[in-house]
């Protein structure tokens, strides 16, 4: 028998186990001897102890005890100041500032100037903290749907979520929003009903609405004691206790039994609880049906099953203002939200035509992360990762799969809104930021064996144009730096130059998706910039096949210039995968091979702008038959003018039309505008092509033209009393009507006889 070493750590003695054991196909009688002297026990995180006889891998405690949440509300329903108190009682801050407070200090997880200045969050900050012994990393969400991308990736790096809710205010319409948004990622939530201090709490009230328009199954895991001013503690529905919140500021949790004039109120709503999660968890239905007594660990399981699961959300009550309620909803993330394994993570294969795979979040694995969130940071780029398989450590080089670039991770920190600390290394299901690594918002990182990618690498067409140029000239280095920021930040904000006019055209989702922009460079960069009128990116092409014959000749003493090409131009089949085709169908060498390249650039520059309205052309072939040289005075530049020439002279024989962008336009409104709403999508020339009821709600899909959906959103809130919403994403160009193409040309003669 082969003698070894007494390996020191157990790291030490897997690797000589593994190296054993892989040597040959099945494990050396050495391997197996080695394996029984020296019994690989579970270690906690950061030992490598893996065998294939332990039930428990190094890092299940760890990630069994980590949790990823979002908190997210309607407007001023108290997240940030939620956040604030969580902070303060995991002993994160050591005293408490108020989003509006007389101090002038601000929230600690408003961190940007704007956002204290109004009192309101702008960007999703990242914080973390500890709570028995449980490491929580909290996200603070954006809400808005309009910057799709910002809102995908901050709830596709969530695993539960705290919807909250204002008791006096209840159920408002940007609650639905998230709520519905939350859905469409499917993640697990609690809600937190917030202000029970306010006059008018109605906390059973806002229960029912979140019933019957959020459709949640959901029943309260605690009871009030006292509303309004007389708020004084709550009762825990499960463990049957009754908290009270001493101190001055709430930190001291005094643990009583259930108040005498209460006990029939709480029975009543414990038993509504019982049977809420018993409808959606077997279990409990069991013990239900059979009039057994439910202890509370029972319950607290069943709970939990039902949450992870998504078919129940528990509803937890307090007053974060107020310092009551707090530490009991802190328990309930830990108690009722998964861990990072519980949630099933996918991610696209870009080696198989993204094809979904899904990931077992386990450190075990390849490193997978995403990152999703840049900001500039004081000593340069700083990118938030969400670990979903793997370790990364300090001095690791990844691959960024969207670019292929091979990068080392220079410094490996955890931030605290905008304070940070270093660390080592860092697993799957963690959220950590690093310094010095040049990528762009939603690339994929892995450790070079995988080609993975979290997100679809396919983003949207940008829909919408604005000219924008700053006001004074001295700006301008100032102006480019914001502009490259926010083109990296954001994959759908593109930055252009207009070669006829040299303005800068910034391209994006939509009005408002351009109008933040516009006002981040004024707010961030100091910088004031003018804003011409929105422009649609319309498009030309041809129809029908034309042959061209042209010959460039031009003699003044000296050498000459002369080319002649002939040929013709054709639509491309649909659905071909290129815009632009140029073909070489010469036989011999009537012109010399070395002007074909100038040939096919002359028409690609001519297809730069249509003779329509000056836009792009797409979806041609140019196929070159024939032609003639001069010894001497054929030049590339004689043959590329000839073939601007060409094109600009048989273009309009082609029977040319403009496309325009197509938006497919999905509304959600409250029945009762349906006909409102159709009405006015048919007088902006859109097609309905579907209509759902979906509850109280009519969806109704349709194909709009963009240029007439400015100005929409305004709209469609005064149509609907501020209940509808639209989402909008670019379909396709389409040829427009003849009236709007005599339309579209007449203004733009116009517009280039005024020049």
């Amino acid at each position: 028998m082969a003698r070894f070493p007494r390996p020191s750590s157990p790291r030490l003695l897997y690797t000589l186990y593994k190296t054993t054991a892989s040597s040959s196909s099945s494990p050396s009688p050495a391997a197996s001897a080695l394996l029984g002297t020296f019994h690989l026990r579970s270690f906690s995180a950061g030992n490598l102890a893996r065998t294939k006889e332990d039930k428990d891998p190094w890092w299940k405690e760890s990630m069994e005890k980590l949790r990823n949440i979002g908190i997210s509300a309607h407007i001023d329903s108290g997240k940030t100041t939620l956040t604030e108190r969580v902070l303060y009682y995991t002993g994160r801050i050591h005293e408490i500032h108020e989003v509006r407070g007389r101090d002038g200090v601000g929230a600690k997880m408003d961190s940007m100037d704007l956002e204290r200045e109004k009192g309101i969050t702008i960007q999703s900050a990242a914080t973390y903290c500890t709570w028995n012994g449980y490491q929580v990393n909290i996200i603070d969400t954006p809400g808005h749907v309009d910057f799709t991308i910002e809102v995908e990736r901050a709830l596709r790096v969530l695993d539960g979520a705290i919807l909250v809710l204002c008791s006096v205010g209840g159920v408002q319409s940007q609650s639905i929003t998230v709520d519905r948004q939350m859905r469409r990622y499917e993640v697990p939530r609690l809600a937190f009903i917030n202000k029970l201090d306010r006059m008018g709490a109605d906390p059973w009230k806002v229960l029912n609405q979140a019933r019957s328009k959020l459709r949640h199954h959901s029943a309260a895991v605690q009871v009030p004691i006292g509303l309004e001013d007389d708020f004084k503690g709550l009762v825990d529905l499960v463990k049957q206790k009754a908290y009270y919140f001493h101190g001055s500021n709430g930190e001291k949790v005094v643990v009583e039994e259930i108040p005498a004039d209460m006990e029939a109120f709480v029975t009543e709503k414990r038993h509504e609880l019982i049977e809420a999660v018993s409808e959606v968890d077997d279990t409990l239905a069991e013990a239900f049906i059979n009039e057994e007594p439910i202890s509370p660990a029972e319950l607290e399981e069943a709970i939990r099953r039902a949450t992870v699961a998504r078919k129940f959300v528990p509803v937890f009550m307090g007053s974060a203002f107020k310092n009551k309620g707090v530490q009991p909803l802190l328990d309930g993330v830990l108690s009722y939200l998964p861990c990072p394994i519980e949630v099933s993570n996918y991610a696209l294969n870009q080696s198989k035509n993204e094809e979904k795979v899904t990931l077992a979040g386990s450190p075990d694995g390849p490193l997978v992360a995403l990152a999703f969130k840049l900001e500039e940071g004081r000593f340069g780029q700083l990118t938030y990762l969400r670990i979903y398989e793997g370790v990364i450590r300090k001095g690791d080089f990844i691959i960024n799969v969207n670019t292929g670039k091979k990068v080392k991770v220079p410094r490996l920190v955890r931030m605290h809104s905008n304070e940070m600390e270093d660390i080592q290394e860092s697993h799957a299901g963690q959220i950590v930021t690093v310094f010095g690594v040049d990528c762009a918002s939603g690339d994929t990182f892995t450790d070079g064996s995988i080609r993975y990618t979290m997100t679809s690498m396919n983003v949207p067409e940008p829909v919408m144009s604005l000219a924008v140029q700053p006001v004074s000239k001295d700006s301008g280095g100032q102006f480019s730096k914001a502009l490259n920021r926010f083109q990296k930040e954001d994959p759908t904000f593109r930055v252009g130059l207009d070669p006829e006019s040299g303005q800068t055209i910034i391209s994006g989702m939509g009005e408002l998706h351009l109008d933040i922009y516009v006002e981040r460079i004024r707010r961030e960069y100091k910088v004031d910039a003018t804003v011409g009128k929105p422009r649609v990116n319309f498009r030309e092409t041809i129809t029908q096949r034309a042959e061209f014959d042209y010959i460039h000749k031009k003699q003044s003493g000296g050498q000459g210039q002369y080319g002649r090409v002939v040929g013709y131009i054709e639509p491309l089949p649909p659905g071909s995968p290129t815009k632009f085709e140029f073909e070489n169908l010469i036989i011999g060498q009537v012109i010399p091979s070395g002007f074909i390249p100038a040939i096919e650039k002359g028409f690609r520059e001519a297809a730069n702008s249509g003779s329509l309205i000056g836009h792009p052309v797409e979806n041609i072939r140019i196929c070159l038959t024939d032609g003639a040289s001069h010894a001497v005075d054929s030049s590339e530049l004689a043959f590329k003018l000839a073939s601007i020439y060409a094109f600009r002279k048989c273009y309009a024989a082609a029977k040319p039309v403009i496309l325009e962008p197509i938006m497919l336009v999905e509304l959600k409104v409250p029945t009762e505008f349906q006909g409102t709403v159709a009405g006015d999508i048919n007088k902006r020339k859109g097609v309905i092509v579907g209509n759902d009821q979906e509850g109280d709600d009519s969806v109704i899909t349709a194909h709009v033209p963009l240029n007439n959906m400015f100005g929409y959103s305004t709209s469609l809130r005064s149509m609907t009393q501020g209940k509808g919403e639209f989402t909008m994403e670019y379909k396709e160009h389409m040829p427009v009507s003849n009236d709007v193409q005599m339309q579209l040309v007449n203004s733009y003669k116009g517009t280039k006889e005024a020049e």
